[in-house]
């Protein structure tokens, strides 16, 4: 082989580890480069007053999923959860003032139709301070149809045009039946005949497992803690009526026969789905 061959043969196997490296890079707020190819994830919808059909893109190598319970309480997993490159929260959680158990970075924050109007309510701390947050809401068809009879989607887009910046998307009807067959498929049991509300969380789980490579759960108890004699009780959340106790929270709508949500039968499937994917238990750490 002559001496120029050799060469080339030698400088790209130098170059190509850089080209691959090159090609996986994560920006630190979770979006791709444009050497990656597309994550587009095809069940979150854009919203927008133009109706272009635009879904969410993005794609991050570490993700922290930050619960809302008082467990994270005197974690002081803020810094924590701030160097991490994705940061997922639910509802209206706030940062401000906990910043030292929780973190202060958002990069997709995931909310309910019914938490709508508290962020709605504080608009100026959510959407216009939070212009680096991108909002996923979820709820059922008759509250997100965008025929203009979807009183929450009708109150999204108005948020939309006073906030242009603000990246919004909806989890389209398709995804919501999809989520709703994953809990039938793990559990056995139709949503809808038993009564049960999904929860915010469940939803957020199915994202991060859709867009992260690995995720840290902080704040999340085991779906036995509760039953334990000896477990340390916490508020339901880290934030508002500290007085609410989250076992006796999660007890309550287990038991209840209809419109509950099974917050402990939830853990059971994050547990199985821990032994599936890269998922680990922070703040309490617990292993599945």
């Amino acid at each position: 082989m002559k001496p120029l061959t050799l060469c080339w043969l030698f400088l790209l196997s130098l170059s190509l580890p850089l080209l691959l490296w090159f090609g996986h890079v994560i920006t630190r707020d979770g979006r791709r480069t444009p050497a990656e190819k597309s994550s587009e994830l095809r069940g979150y919808m854009r919203i927008s007053p133009g109706r272009v059909d635009q879904f969410l893109d993005m794609h991050c190598n570490h993700c922290a999923l930050v619960s809302s319970s008082g467990q994270l309480l005197g974690a002081g997993a803020g810094e924590e959860i701030d160097n991490t490159g994705c940061v997922l929260r639910m509802n209206d959680a706030p940062t401000q003032g906990f910043e030292k158990d929780v973190g202060s970075r958002t990069t997709v924050r995931v909310v309910s139709h019914t938490s709508v109007p508290w962020l709605v309510k504080n608009e100026s701390y959510y959407f216009q301070q939070a212009v680096n947050t991108t909002y996923v809401f979820w709820g059922p068809e008759r509250n997100m149809r965008q025929d203009g009879k979807g009183q929450i989607y009708s109150a999204l887009l108005k948020v939309v045009k006073k906030y242009p910046n603000v990246s919004m998307y909806a989890v389209t009807r398709e995804k919501v039946e999809y989520c709703d067959k994953v809990f039938e498929n793990e559990t056995g049991k139709n949503r809808m005949k038993t009564g049960t509300y999904l929860t915010t969380g469940f939803f957020t789980m199915i994202l991060a497992i859709e867009m992260c490579d690995n995720i840290h759960i902080y704040g999340m108890i085991q779906d036995n803690y509760c039953s334990k004699a000896n477990h340390s009780p916490a508020p339901y959340h880290y934030y508002g009526k500290m007085w609410l106790d989250e076992c006796k929270m999660y007890n309550f709508h287990e038991n209840r026969r209809r419109g509950g949500h099974r917050f402990i039968t939830e853990k059971a499937i994050y547990a199985k789905w821990a032994t599936q994917h890269k998922i680990e238990f922070k703040y309490p750490s617990w292993s599945p």
